[in-house]
């Protein structure tokens, strides 16, 4: 169940108390005062490098009529899966979240997360996400503002044993973070478990899973350079998966704001939001992998026979969403579409 306004206002005055008292006197000043909700920590790069910046130049952008004030880790309770909730009914203002901690249940923007449909630049999956969303998408996100769409770069695949062929995957514990990559994971032969980001660095540690798929970007911020060993890449585009994510914000707090205040939200929007999002990506993944290549951990990418092997492997996972999905033929054309347009012109 989502929290009630009455328990939010009891875990603001308490968990988060804090921070709370620390903008105080920043938050007074302000016309609107926003909360924006995610499940990341706050040393994540996600936070650091893209939410907290663009909160900062919302405000900048107002001259301070704004002020957004940032709860990561879940500070305002619920869970990961509840965050859209949160945002469409008004316990938090804005929410980062992944559509797939929802299976099922924004069924059109799992176009981008088929395995081998996403590039494996986030810029490249970022803008074409956004524009596909403009065309396609209004109807699935009615129930809030969306402020912006992203995709994260190329996934890999991190465990506690090499994986170079289907071979290796055969058995091996791996969580994923959407419905479709699970599906994958099991067309390769993993078994695949479904468990929020946060979950990870326990599991890990504990043997629950042998490894996790997630984008170099994460990799700090759940310290799996430090739990497993073994980091395998897809070479080239299109690579095995991506998650997508979507910036939101609660309609009735948007429609509410006055008109100018709008159109500073409307200009930190849309497409200029989600090629800064996957800018970060990009270059975090380039940080990051240096970074894990010096610790010395194994550095893997499948050779491109391998590549195909994958593919061919996990096409009836593709055949099956556009057979169960309205559209589905239409929308993975239009994302395949959208991908080789800003494939070209990143």
């Amino acid at each position: 169940m989502t929290p009630t306004r009455r328990h939010f206002l009891a875990l603001a005055g308490s968990a988060v108390a804090m921070p709370a008292l620390l903008r105080e006197g920043h938050a007074q000043s302000a016309e609107v005062q926003l909360r924006m909700h995610h499940f990341l920590p706050p040393v994540a790069n996600g936070h650091a490098r893209f939410l907290a910046p663009w909160a900062k130049k919302v405000e900048e952008d107002s001259k301070g009529r704004i002020r957004i004030q940032i709860f990561p880790a879940m500070q305002l309770g619920g869970s990961p899966p509840q965050l859209f909730d949160q945002a469409r009914d008004g316990v938090a203002d804005i929410v980062w979240t992944l559509p797939g901690n929802t299976p099922g249940r924004f069924p059109s923007i799992e176009a981008f997360e088929l395995p081998f449909v996403p590039h494996r630049r986030a810029v490249v999956n970022s803008m074409a996400l956004q524009e596909f969303a403009d065309a396609n998408l209004k109807e699935e996100f009615r129930e809030v503002k969306p402020i912006c769409f992203w995709a994260h770069d190329h996934g890999l695949i991190h465990a506690n044993k090499p994986v170079r062929t289907m071979d290796d995957m055969k058995g091996l514990k791996l969580r994923f973070p959407t419905r479709l990559a699970g599906e994958a994971l099991r067309a390769l032969g993993a078994s695949a478990i479904g468990m929020p980001i946060p979950q990870v660095p326990e599991s890990l540690a504990q043997r629950v899973i042998d490894g996790t798929v997630v984008p170099w970007e994460v990799v700090p911020s759940i310290k799996v350079q430090e739990l497993v060993k073994n980091h395998t890449e897809i070479p080239g585009s299109p690579t095995l998966y991506t998650a997508t994510f979507v910036l939101a914000m609660n309609r009735a707090k948007y429609e509410g704001m006055p008109a100018d205040l709008r159109e500073v939200i409307d200009r930190n929007s849309g497409m200029v939001a989600a090629a800064m999002a996957g800018r970060v990506w990009d270059e975090q993944a380039t940080a990051v992998s240096d970074m894990v290549q010096k610790r010395g951990n194994t550095m893997i990418t499948l050779a491109e026979d391998e590549k195909k092997r994958w593919m061919q492997a996990t096409q009836p996972v593709v055949d099956n969403w556009v057979k169960s999905t309205k559209d589905g033929a239409k929308l993975l054309d239009a994302a395949r579409a959208a991908l080789a347009k800003h494939d070209k012109a990143a």
